[in-house]
Formats: structure tokens, C-alpha cells, sequence
């Protein structure tokens, strides 16, 4: 495994565990390439927000360096995706 892989892994994984404790959410997944659309490490996660994504949520998604894809709401629920 190259550290550009783990390097991207680790940055992906960096903002699934801060979403988890810092924000209402319902699921964070971390997909690696090989299960992931982009076939780049990808965040996916539910947040409990009706509204869209917090500004803090797209704060620590480019301070670790993510790319925040477009996806739409579920229900009651907003949906990030970001890759590394």
C-alpha cells in the first residue's frame, strides 16, 4: 500500500470520527476505492439536518482536505460525500 493511499484512508477516517462526535448523525461510513463510485477512499455519511450541511461540517472536511461531492437530501436527513 503506497502512503498516498494511506495518507488519503487516514484523511477520510480523520473526518468520519470527528463527524460522529461532534454532529447529529445517523450513519458515517468510510468506503474504501474499491467499493466506492469515485474510486477514491470516500466519506458517506447521514446527518440529522433537514437544512442542508452545516458550515462546520464542510470546515473539517476541507481542513483535512476532502472533496465534498454533490448528493441530495434523504428525507429528513442530509447527506455528505467527500473523497480523498
Amino acid at each position: 500500500m503506497s502512503n498516498c493511499t494511506a495518507e488519503a484512508r487516514e484523511k477520510v477516517r480523520r473526518a468520519a470520527r470527528t463527524l460522529a462526535v461532534t454532529h447529529e448523525t445517523a450513519a458515517v461510513d468510510v468506503l474504501p476505492p474499491s467499493e466506492s463510485q469515485y474510486d477514491r477512499w470516500t466519506l458517506d455519511a447521514a446527518l440529522c439536518d433537514t437544512e442542508g450541511i452545516p458550515p462546520a461540517v464542510l470546515r473539517e472536511l476541507a481542513l483535512v482536505g476532502l472533496t465534498l461531492r454533490p448528493k441530495p437530501s434523504q428525507g429528513d436527513m442530509a447527506i455528505v460525500v467527500a473523497t480523498a
